[in-house]
């Protein structure tokens, strides 16, 4: 269990984009209404150049978030002590707000699958990513917020619902919670679960930070909608509707929004924070 001390969640109860290098000048130009960044742990665990110059200066005037993604959470193979070393050095020197993994696995021997896969939610699954999270948390020393991923299909030998394994990953780990509303619906859609049940069923109270983004469309081999996790065009409304029926439930949150291919220009990023900040003063303190 993670001691409390390590315990750290700084972001603002404030809309934040995912940070790309070319909005470097517009942002320091005017962020409004954007509060706080996120960076992807992997593309800043260089010695140097521009990103990390880049990066040190905006540390300076925003809270950041690192949100890793190739950690392997979920892998079956032990975590990678490198990548672990490379990743608590950047933690140490940035001192971010906020810091998070996903639930999901991309490694197998040696290989790195360029993806997030998903898991069964049996009882040696948890105690493998419990396992994994406490040695996460130990190396870099403070909290990790784990983030519901978005699925595509469901295992049958899956013993626990998402919202019931999160819970006691969190009750076991000390981990808090990262939950994208985008991956929810997404999943919703795409396994025929109500988005709504699901959140009712969710730890809430130990979210430390709200992921929105945008989904293509596409149906499956049997003419059913399939919702793809693309994060390359703007929130859907539906997403827009759910995030606020989370906001009504949990009350006011770090919302972020990610927009990581076909990056848009500066402007079309500042209105999808807008509308975060608009769902965000819908919501009583």
């Amino acid at each position: 269990m993670l001691d409390d001390a390590l315990r750290s969640n700084r972001l603002p109860a404030a809309p934040g984009v995912g940070y790309k290098p070319q909005h470097f000048s517009q942002i320091l130009e005017n962020a409004q209404p954007v509060a706080w960044l996120e960076i992807h742990a992997e593309n800043y665990m260089g010695d140097g150049g521009r990103p990390l110059a880049q990066l040190r200066h905006l540390s300076k005037q925003f809270p950041i978030s690192v949100h890793g993604v190739g950690l392997s959470i979920g892998g079956e193979t032990p975590l990678d002590l490198d990548h672990l070393a490379r990743l608590k050095h950047l933690v140490g020197w940035l001192n971010p707000a906020s810091f998070s993994e996903h639930l999901a696995w991309s490694t197998h021997d040696s290989h790195f699958l360029n993806d997030l896969l998903p898991l069964p939610y049996t009882g040696a699954t948890l105690t493998r990513v419990c396992e994994h999270i406490e040695q996460v948390q130990e190396t870099v020393g403070r909290q990790m917020l784990l983030e519901n991923p978005s699925s595509y299909l469901a295992f049958e030998e899956s013993t626990w619902s998402e919202p019931d394994f999160l819970s006691e990953i969190v009750s076991r780990t000390g981990c808090g919670m990262l939950l994208d509303v985008n991956n929810v619906f997404v999943s919703a859609t795409n396994l025929d679960f109500s988005p709504q049940e699901y959140i009712d069923a969710y730890p809430l109270d130990k979210v430390g930070e709200i992921h929105l983004g945008g989904h293509d469309e596409d149906k499956d081999d049997h003419g059913h909608p399939l919702l793809i996790d693309s994060h390359g065009r703007e929130v859907a409304n539906p997403v827009w509707k759910l995030l606020d029926y989370v906001l009504e439930k949990s009350g006011p949150k770090p919302v972020l929004v990610e927009w990581d291919t076909d990056i848009p220009d500066w402007p079309i990023l500042q209105a999808e924070a807008d509308r975060a900040l608009a769902a965000l003063e819908r919501v009583p303190a």
